[in-house]
């Protein structure tokens, strides 16, 4: 039977419907219990062993060690984790990954799993209906479920017979049978396709498909997943190439340790191999190999029912069908046994070496002596893989964005104090404006992160949060707006030949006190937004009444200094402009505080 181009595409759709079964399964799960996922990785320990526990079970939950090294990525790069506790948790990821080939060789052929498939996408779809969001999350996640083991159901179906097509494995068939070299040819071949497909269980359900049905050996199998264990280092990469240093680095971590444990593995390769054809013998498993040599023993005697083995055209009942189908179990164990093995024990290797890891990586990518100042810190362009977890990013942004507007606030008061004909009072002016553009760009930055986040796979805590996240956002750039704005004042005044004198000064400075105090109250709540205490909240709102009644008694006495001749009346004006700048800051911050109060915090 030839391959035609409809047949590969058909591979192409199953592969994708595998792949996107385990996107939607791990959104679904992501959605169901984003916050307590999202506190799991977020408040990692500094325990090696935690750390890389932690790793296996996250790994295990979302079925793609890829998607959990993003995170860590993600995390690195947003400083929630340091790159020594992300190198704990990709270790553990290698391992949690050898999951879903556990998962694939229980059920995948041992039980008919594509016959469950369609009533069990009868029940999640009206999960999905309901008006519950998290059972509309775990609706989600059984469909991509369902999708999971119908895309691999197809892949058994229409991946190509490589000794049925010569044709089109040409370049492959000539080199399986040249020892030790078609191991490495192999492994350079899992690691390309697990690179393209960006998937090493995708990778690993196409080998143990190919070596059930005795197409290659299951040495070449193993070399298969070897080289797959490499290739999944590429979706970090990717996603830290927008990144800072240190997600970079984790990135790079996370390729040393695949590519230092694929070099101590190849000595040895064949007697490990062997090893695990042991094992899975010893738990009663039977002789991996055993299918290979069947299914060349038939082509060889039985050549007519070798020609029909895999064509639908033998009954079910057909001697040769159950023999090999109680052999494909010791093939999906087997290259299950081999893959968790290899990784257990390159993990215990390894995770005495994390410090040693983390130098190297240091040494290789230094930090930048000088990096731009005023760029973002925790989010970048290409990290958006989790929408639910992105958010503790978020919250760590707009803290630093308040940090640096509140510089802005010293600025403003240190400009009072400066002669506006003066060189000094010109360049903290135009540092003043230069601060104003970039925290402009800084809102309409974040804003898009969140923008793009909002369109992911959200919880209704997640969208509660990035709503208000957008408002505290908006809220930061006003306070920005108005130092600004108070800068223009002292600059229009001086055009104008106006003066204050230090009766305006003291009253600006005692405005600048009450207006520094409740900005550092809010980027204390912006530091631990999920943990704000009642009583900074109370200490909020007491510093807002100080500055409306501050505003108040300077507003009333201010006509009274003008009629005294304390100072004249344009004086007058422009200092009352100064103090509406000021006392806009305080409501800004209070709208801060409020959005805290009533979104972003646990229940007081």
């Amino acid at each position: 039977m030839s391959y035609s181009i409809l047949d590969l595409l058909c591979l192409i759709g199953a592969v994708c419907l595998f792949l996107y079964g385990m996107k939607v399964m791990s959104e679904g799960l992501q959605k169901a219990a984003g916050e307590r996922l999202r506190n799991i990785l977020s408040a990692m320990t500094r325990n090696r062993l935690t750390g890389t526990m932690t790793g296996m079970f996250i790994t295990a939950l979302i079925q793609s060690s890829s998607a959990s090294t993003v995170m860590v990525v993600s995390f690195v790069n947003a400083g929630l984790m340091t790159l020594s506790q992300a190198m704990s948790v990709i270790f553990g990821a290698n391992v949690g990954t050898t999951f879903t080939a556990w998962i694939i060789a229980l059920f995948g052929f041992k039980v008919n799993m594509s016959a469950f498939m369609l009533p069990l996408l009868g029940i999640a779809v009206p999960l999905t209906m309901m008006s519950s969001s998290r059972k509309k999350s775990i609706g989600e996640f059984l469909i991509g479920f369902a999708f999971l083991f119908m895309g691999l159901d197809m892949i058994s179906k229409y991946v190509p017979d490589l000794q049925a097509n010569p044709e089109m494995f040409a370049f492959l068939q000539q080199y399986t049978g040249n020892g030790f070299s078609s191991i490495l040819i192999f492994m350079v071949v899992g690691c390309l396709l697990t690179m393209v497909i960006q998937s090493s269980a995708a990778t690993f359900a196409i080998t143990l498909i190919m070596c059930s049905k005795g197409w290659i050996t299951f040495e070449l199998a193993c070399a298969i997943v070897l080289g797959a264990n490499l290739g999944t280092c590429i979706t970090p990469v990717l996603a830290s190439m927008s990144g800072n240093t240190a997600a970079k680095r984790t990135a790079l971590g996370h390729l040393l340790f695949n590519l230092l444990g694929l070099l101590w593995l190849l000595p040895i390769f064949i007697p490990f191999v062997h090893m695990n054809e042991w094992l899975t013998q010893i738990i009663g498993q039977g002789d991996p190999n055993s299918l290979y040599n069947y299914v060349a023993l038939l082509q060889q005697t039985e050549p007519e029912i070798y020609n029909h083995l895999f064509d639908g055209s033998l009954p079910v009942s057909h001697p040769a069908l159950r023999q090999i189908a109680a052999m494909q179990i010791s093939v999906s164990f087997g290259m299950s046994m081999f893959h968790t093995t290899y990784n257990i024990v390159n993990l215990s290797l390894m995770i005495w070496c994390t410090n040693l890891y983390v130098k190297a990586v240091e040494k290789i990518l230094p930090m930048k002596t000088t990096e731009e100042e005023f760029s973002l810190k925790y989010i970048g362009g290409s990290l958006v893989s989790a929408s639910e977890l992105n958010i503790a990013q978020v919250e760590k942004e707009v803290g630093v964005f308040a940090q640096r507007v509140d510089r802005m606030i010293g600025m403003a008061q240190e400009l009072l104090h400066l002669n506006a004909k003066t060189k000094e009072f010109n360049q903290l002016y135009s540092r003043l404006e230069k601060y104003e553009d970039i925290s402009d760009r800084m809102e309409r930055e974040i804003a898009d992160f969140l923008n793009r986040t909002s369109q992911g796979r959200l919880s209704n805590d997640g969208k509660r949060r990035i709503a208000a996240l957008f408002n505290i956002n908006s809220e930061i750039e006003s306070i920005g707006d108005s130092c600004n704005n108070f800068g223009r004042v002292l600059s229009r005044k001086q055009e104008v030949s106006v003066h204050f004198n230090d009766i305006i000064k003291e009253n600006i400075d005692s405005m600048f006190v009450l207006v520094a105090e409740a900005m550092n109250g809010m980027i204390s709540m912006l530091g631990n937004i999920e943990n704000v205490k009642e009583e900074q909240l109370l200490n909020a709102y007491n510093k807002e009444r100080e500055i409306n009644n501050f505003r108040n008694q300077l507003r009333n006495k201010n006509v009274e200094n003008i009629n005294n001749g304390l100072y004249d009346y344009q004086a007058g004006i422009f200092f009352m402009d100064a103090i509406s700048d000021l006392e806009k800051v305080g409501d800004y911050i209070i709208n801060v505080v409020d959005t805290i109060r009533d979104s972003m915090t646990k229940k007081i």
